[in-house]
């Protein structure tokens, strides 16, 4: 995401101030203690040396291996109240057993140490889903510095969407620092980012010092002051040269990228710092507060409290998706520049157009509450929501100053037909303008002017940048106010002859401020180098892939993603999706590429892309060549197989059997043409159902043989067989066989008479029919036995089978009483070796 213009500055007071406490390490009475990789256990170690564990032994004079030694999550702690802990370089996991306990308190004289080992910023890394990394719960008079705490995850606590959202399987934390009850605390050179939830979850503190301290890309947000009952903070609560950015965003952990940015209507939160209601007396200096997914600083919930009030000075606080800065009861905010870019996060991972420029979109939001005093003084304020100074609630008793302020307007993100107004709300305060300006605002107040073009650095909501050029109207404009000595970078005030209208006093004395890099993204360079010679097609070639970000070193790391390109039919994978790279640096992956089987000879090309989430300057593509060679021509024998029924069958039956041909040429080989011969016993018949089959290298073909026995072919298996055989020669010959089952013969007749009955001396003609196997059996002799009713006489006849199996004979039945009733009529059948019988029955009667 786009970076914004920072005008940095020099801060040698606070400098002073962080080496002073560093060098009082060890100076006090308490015990010091150590942490460092190489370190023991709590039985290995004492802690009370800075070496490493020897290996060997216990209660060796040696460092622990993780703060959680000396803070357990249960059971005695091994440190007390006035000790330091003083962790070396490295990383340690930080919650697999559950979060550490409180640091004990110290006195105002001795407090409780924290403390990276000078030189060295040791990383705690939340994991399990841990509550919180550290622990200030009930904790007074305590310093904490030279941290850096985040955990392991890209996830998102409780993300809406599926994808972000953490799981217990994920190496997650929930909250940072979390601190409550807490007095007396000094945090300094402390960076909390990427926590899953909060980076601050922290309330009903009193006394609070934060210095060169970051809130960056926390899931829900950098400092919410949320912690249930007990939560309003008193005292001075001082925070200097801080940044408070991308919260209501996750980060990638491999690039440091923020991602899945959400805020409230999309159940995240997004604020970058916020409290519930609460007292105090709040100095805010020289903060860099930018990108937060909903406001920037919000102070909305102040008590209002004539011992309370909110000092705002050289703030930059600009992209916020809400207010840039939301303040109630007693405030001064002077020498800070409000950016009102709300609309930022349009169209960006999960953010919904509702949650964009929430309460108006007003840079700067006051509330009152009765009897307060609001000063705005030397400002430069712009931006695309409703007021760029609005105010609200409160009584008549309140004042609200606006001086010396210079207001940009732009077209109002609501309703772009209309500009921003430079100040409004319905707050009943006695309200006194002076020495303003304003441009391209709605309507102009009383107490300003906004005729004249301010020429600024860079006049534009995206890029603004409030550094006027020479020749700004602004320039010795302002009435002096004597409490104002310096301007936004802490150069003096005046320079000329009066002072300036806005943040910037121009061409000030003090030391020219340098501004930081400025994130100027640039196509990658991408290569793919790989193997020139011919192969063979169906071969994998190996091409290298190398990838450099030639962004400028102000960039953050990004992840390039990685597409390969290949002709169709083709595969080809890489060896990783994507690389992630900081600017100026170079990855590398692999791209393997199979040409398919039947590629054509020749150059081909393939290619590779990468992108990222920039957008289109960082696509870059490249290309290279896979060359084929020829196809060679390699015969082989083809595969032939002939399959039918297993099943005996009569002599004489057809069968049908399956011939499959196989051609196993090369790709190179072109289409052959096999021949097939069948082959069976003698005085059967087998045809083919085609003489041959044309097959590419590499097909199958199929025909069928139908195979014809003989009709006295002889019980058992008997083996037929087909070959192929082309005009290649030995090489394409192959033979297949089978067998054809030939069934035991049997023998059946029937037998009957023309009529089933008959009167005395009437003629009976009787008819036999003689199959073998089903089929009709010449010169078979049969004999013909009819037994008269009486049971004693038989009429005995024979005959022989015609072409057809049918033997007829026939006889004039007598008329005698024996000769009337029924008769029972057997018929013998004799074919060679074979015989069977049938019979039947009739009648004669008077």
């Amino acid at each position: 995401m786009k970076s914004v213009p920072f005008r940095s500055r020099k801060l040698p007071k606070l400098l002073f101030s962080l080496s002073a406490g560093l060098a009082a390490i060890g100076s006090a009475q308490a015990a010091t203690y150590y942490v460092r990789a190489d370190g023991g256990d709590a039985s290995q170690c004492n802690g009370r040396a800075d070496a490493a564990y020897p290996g060997s032994g216990t209660a060796q004079a040696c460092a622990w291996k993780n703060p959680n030694i000396a803070l357990p999550p249960s059971g005695a702690l091994r440190i007390a109240g006035g000790d330091t802990l003083l962790i070396g370089a490295g990383s340690y996991q930080i919650g697999s057993g559950g979060y550490m306990q409180p640091v004990p308190s110290g006195t105002s004289s001795a407090p409780t140490k924290v403390l990276g080992k000078p030189g060295t910023t040791p990383k705690l890394v939340g994991v399990a889903g841990v509550h919180r990394v550290l622990n200030l719960d009930g904790s007074s008079n305590v310093e904490l510095g030279n941290l850096e705490v985040t955990d392991n995850s890209d996830c998102v606590y409780n993300h809406s969407n599926a994808a972000a959202a953490c799981t217990s399987s994920m190496p997650w934390a929930r909250v940072g620092l979390y601190a409550r009850a807490s007095s007396n605390v000094w945090v300094h050179d402390v960076n909390i980012h990427g926590m899953a939830k909060n980076g601050m979850n922290a309330g009903g503190l009193s006394n609070w010092t934060m210095e060169h301290f970051k809130l960056n890309k926390n899931g829900a947000a950098g400092w919410d002051g949320n912690i249930g009952t007990g939560a309003s903070n008193s005292g001075k609560m001082t925070m200097r040269d801080i940044e408070i950015a991308w919260n209501g965003c996750g980060e990638r952990v491999a690039t440091g990228e923020p991602w899945a940015c959400w805020a409230q209507q999309a159940g995240g939160y997004g604020d970058g710092m916020g409290t519930t209601d609460t007292g105090g007396d709040w100095l805010i200096e020289d903060a860099f507060v930018h990108h937060n997914t909903s406001d920037g600083i919000d102070l909305r919930y102040m008590d209002g409290a004539d011992t309370t009030k909110v000092t705002l000075r050289r703030i930059y606080s600009v992209a916020n998706a809400g207010n840039q800065v939301k303040l109630k009861g007693n405030s001064l905010i002077e020498n800070s520049v409000l950016v009102g870019n709300c609309t930022y996060f349009r169209g960006r991972d999960f953010m919904v157009d509702g949650d964009l420029c929430r309460a108006y979109g007003s840079s700067l939001l006051l509330i009152l509450t009765g009897n307060d005093v609001a000063t705005v003084r030397h400002n430069t304020i712009a931006g695309e929501g409703d007021a760029q100074i609005a105010y609200g609630e409160g009584t008549s008793t309140d004042k609200i100053y606006i001086q010396n302020n210079l207001v940009v307007g732009f077209p109002y993100y609501a309703d772009t037909t209309k500009q921003t107004l430079f100040s409004g709300g319905g707050a009943p305060a006695a309200k006194s303008f002076s020495g303003n300006m304003g441009w391209k605002v709605r309507t102009c107040p009383t107490g300003a002017t906004c005729a004249s073009d301010p020429k600024l650095t860079n006049a534009t909501l995206a890029g603004f940048d409030a550094e006027p050029l020479a020749g700004s109207p602004v320039i010795d404009k302002a009435p002096m106010i004597s409490a104002v000595t310096t301007d936004f970078v802490m150069g003096a005030r005046p320079t000329g002859a009066a002072n300036d209208v806005g943040a910037y006093e121009y061409g000030a004395g003090a030391p020219a401020p340098t501004p930081p890099p400025v994130c100027t993204r640039a196509a990658p360079t991408l290569t793919l180098a790989g193997p020139t010679t011919a192969v063979a097609a169906g071969t994998t070639n190996s091409y290298a892939v190398s990838v450099k970000n030639n962004d400028s070193s102000a960039c953050s790391n990004t992840t390039f993603a990685l597409a390969g390109s290949v002709p169709s039919g083709w595969t080809g994978t890489l060896s990783a999706p994507s690389v992630a790279l900081a600017p100026g640096a170079s990855g590398s992956a692999t791209f393997a590429v199979t040409s398919s089987a039947d590629a054509i000879a020749g150059s081909n090309a393939i290619g590779v892309g990468a992108s990222s989430t920039v957008g289109s300057v960082h696509t870059a593509n490249a290309s290279s060549t896979y060359a084929v060679l020829p196809p060679v021509c390699t015969r082989a024998a083809p595969t032939l197989t002939l399959t039918g029924p297993t099943t005996a069958v009569a002599a004489g039956t057809t069968n049908s059997y399956a011939v499959s041909v196989k051609n196993n040429d090369s790709s190179g080989c072109i289409t052959t043409t096999f021949a097939l011969a069948g082959s069976v016993p003698s005085g059967w018949t087998g045809a083919l159902s085609a003489p041959s089959v044309a097959l590419a290298p590499g097909t199958s073909g199929s025909a069928t043989l139908a195979v014809t026995s003989s009709a006295d072919a002889a019980a058992g298996s008997n083996a037929i067989g087909v070959g192929t055989s082309s005009t290649v020669g030995s090489a394409h010959t192959a033979n297949a066989s089978s067998t054809y089952a030939v069934a035991t013969p049997v023998l059946t007749e029937t037998v009957a008479t023309s009529k089933s009955s008959y009167k005395a001396g009437e003629v009976v003609s009787m008819t036999a029919r003689v199959l073998k196997n089903n089929v009709a059996v010449a010169g078979a002799t049969v004999s013909f036995n009819a037994l008269k009713p009486n049971g004693i006489n038989t009429i005995k006849l024979s005959g022989t089978t015609d072409a057809n199996g049918y033997a007829k004979v026939s006889f004039t039945s007598g008329t005698g009483k024996s000769s009337v009733g029924t008769y029972k009529l057997t018929a013998t059948a004799t074919s060679g070796s074979l015989t069977t019988q049938a019979t039947s029955s009739f009648t004669v009667s008077k």
